[in-house]
C-alpha cells in the first residue's frame, strides 16, 4: 500500500507555458511570436476590429486548474502595435491537497496597447490558487486590465470554507512601480463577511487602465446603472475600479459597461465586445 508520501509524489499534475509577442507592420498589429508547451492555446487571431487590434483568445483544454499545476503565461507587445487579448470562458480552480500556481507577465513598449480582457476566474472551495501577475510598461505604453474573481459557487450552495486565494499583482512603468498588490483570502475567513472585507458578497472584481479623465467622464462612469457595489478612483496616471457583487456576471457586465465608456476617451477607439463574451 502507497504511504501517502509517496501518494502526494505521484499525483499527476499539468506544467504549461505559452509566449505571446505582437509587432506592427504598417497599419497592422500580427502575432510575431506564439510558443506554447503543454495545454495551453491561443486561437486563431481575429480581426473584429480591422487590421490595428490584434484579438487572441487563450484557451486551456483541461477546462479547470487543479493541485499541482503550473500556468505560465508571457506576452510582449512591440512598439505601436495593439494586442486584445480574453479567453472564452471561466477559468476553474479545483479543490486539490496542494496549490496551483499561475504566473503571468506581460511587457508593453512604448506606443503600443494591451488590453488584458479574460472572463472570470471560479476558485472552488478547498482549492489552493496562487496567482502572480507582473506587467511592464514602457515610455507611454497604454494598459487595460482587469480581473474577476468568484470564491465558491454560491448557485450550487457552495461557500468558500476551505483552501486559499493568494494574488500578487505589480505593476511598472519605466522601472518604476505604480501598483504594487497582495491579496490573500482563506476559506471562512471573517473577511468574507466583515464590512470592511467582502461583506458577505462571493465575487470581487478589479479594474486598471492607464491614463487620466476628467470628473464629467468620472461621475458618468459612477452613475452607472448596475447591481454591483464598485467605485472608481483617479491616481495619477492609473485609474482603479472595484466592485463587489453577488455573482460573476453581475461584476463582468459592470466592467463591460465601464470599459465601453473609457475606451474611446483613454485608447482612442470605441468599444467593440469580442464576439466569445456572448457565447
Amino acid at each position: 500500500m502507497n504511504s501517502p508520501a509517496s501518494t502526494t509524489l505521484f499525483t499527476p499534475s499539468w506544467h504549461a507555458e505559452l509566449e505571446l509577442g505582437y509587432a506592427r507592420f504598417g497599419d497592422s498589429t500580427r502575432p510575431v511570436q506564439r510558443r506554447h508547451l503543454g495545454p495551453l492555446r491561443v486561437q486563431k487571431h481575429l480581426y473584429a476590429e480591422g487590421p490595428e487590434v490584434c484579438q487572441h483568445i487563450i484557451v486551456h483544454p483541461p477546462g479547470g486548474i487543479a493541485g499541482g499545476d503550473r500556468l505560465d503565461i508571457s506576452a510582449s507587445v512591440s512598439r505601436d502595435a495593439w494586442a486584445q487579448i480574453t479567453s472564452p470562458g471561466a477559468a476553474k480552480w479545483y479543490r486539490a491537497a496542494g496549490p496551483a500556481y499561475q504566473h503571468l507577465k506581460l511587457k508593453v513598449a512604448a506606443g503600443a496597447t494591451l488590453e488584458w480582457l479574460p472572463q472570470e476566474t471560479i476558485v472552488f472551495s478547498a482549492a489552493q490558487a496562487q496567482l502572480s501577475t507582473s506587467i511592464d510598461l514602457e515610455g507611454d505604453a497604454r494598459l487595460f486590465y482587469w480581473d474577476v474573481v468568484a470564491l465558491g459557487r454560491p448557485a450550487s450552495g457552495e461557500r468558500f470554507d476551505l483552501g486559499h486565494f493568494q494574488a500578487h499583482l505589480d505593476i511598472s512603468r519605466d522601472g518604476r512601480l505604480l501598483w504594487h498588490e497582495r491579496q490573500r483570502i482563506v476559506g471562512d475567513d471573517g473577511l468574507l463577511d466583515s464590512p470592511i472585507g467582502l461583506d458577505g458578497q462571493p465575487v470581487f472584481a478589479t479594474l486598471l487602465v492607464t491614463g487620466e479623465i476628467d470628473s464629467e467622464l468620472l461621475e458618468q462612469c459612477r452613475s452607472l446603472p448596475h447591481d454591483v457595489r464598485g467605485d472608481l478612483t483617479q491616481l495619477p496616471g492609473l485609474l482603479i475600479a472595484r466592485c463587489l457583487a453577488s455573482e460573476a456576471l453581475l461584476a463582468r457586465g459592470w466592467l463591460i459597461e465601464i470599459w465601453r465608456l473609457l475606451r474611446p476617451a483613454l485608447l482612442g477607439r470605441e468599444a467593440v465586445p469580442p464576439r466569445i463574451w456572448s457565447t
